[in-house]
């Protein structure tokens, strides 16, 4: 191993611990999907040796070998990929694998992201660990843009519509207060019917016909025909304001639910589905 590249550093992560890591990567194991979308949005996958389950996007990180899922990682299987770095979520990844990973002198730097800012600032970080900072600081510029556009436009729209976001099907599971889609949803100009203390509140379908939806998007961890049966259902019920209206939407999970530099395509997605009068004006 070269002097260069057993030169170190210690960072700060997002979890608030100091991490020493490799001044120059070469190795690296994203621990969550999200993550493994960053690294290739920053040009930086070179670097990357393995992944998480369901790192399917951009098509390429599929042929990553995989380490479990981020919520159970295979120990043995990253550490045999010799890592010399982990890039892993706060929320999500195992603490009891992070600390025998550390054990083994394997770094493993967190990330945190809760809101728009939060990830952004992942990306940021990132983009240090990286060396891609330029990259990183491009890539967070135009996202602030995006979403700073559409938060003045939908501040000036007319109304707010109530909006219902079920992403679990049965249970029927929606999103509170204390999720970053919910920030999407308000930020996109509609209210959040699901609002509360609860991150993932659980309704009946009376329930959800109760709280009168004006508009109703559905999303789910679950692919296929599933999304279209679950609209189906919905259409049923021509009391819906949302059915009444047709304006019952499905859309890509992973461009909403994982904190990456998707969220601003997933915010703009929101934001012309719940003002299509204004849609595209950012």
């Amino acid at each position: 191993m070269s002097l260069f590249a057993a030169e170190t550093r210690i960072v700060r992560d997002q979890a608030g611990r100091s991490v020493r890591v490799p001044a120059n990567p070469r190795r690296v194991v994203a621990l969550a999907p999200s993550v493994t979308e960053i690294v290739f949005a920053l040009k930086q996958e070179s670097r990357l040796v393995g992944a998480t389950q369901f790192s399917d996007y951009p098509p390429e990180a599929d042929r990553l070998p995989k380490v479990g899922s981020y919520i159970r990682l295979d120990l043995e299987k990253i550490t045999a990929l010799g890592p010399d770095l982990c890039i892993a979520v706060k929320d999500g990844n195992p603490v009891d694998v992070v600390s025998r990973l550390e054990m083994l002198n394997i770094p493993v730097y967190a990330v945190d992201p809760r809101s728009l800012d939060t990830v952004m600032a992942a990306i940021l970080s990132i983009g240090d660990l990286l060396n891609a900072a330029e990259a990183a600081s491009s890539m967070v510029a135009d996202m602030k843009g995006r979403v700073s556009r559409i938060r003045q436009l939908a501040s000036g729209a007319k109304e707010r519509p109530g909006v219902f976001f079920q992403i679990g099907v049965s249970p029927i599971v929606s999103v509170g207060t204390p999720t970053f889609l919910h920030e999407l949803i308000e930020s996109a100009g509609g209210r959040n019917l699901a609002a509360g203390d609860t991150p993932y509140p659980r309704f009946s379908r009376e329930q959800v016909l109760a709280l009168a939806p004006e508009i109703l998007i559905i999303t789910s961890m679950a692919r296929g025909e599933l999304f279209q049966k679950v609209k189906e259902e919905w259409m049923g019920w021509r009391e819906l304001p949302a059915v009444r209206n047709r304006r019952v939407h499905i859309l890509d999970s992973d461009v909403l639910d994982r904190p990456g530099p998707r969220m601003a395509d997933g915010l703009a997605q929101l934001f012309d589905i719940i003002h299509p009068d204004l849609a595209g004006k950012y």
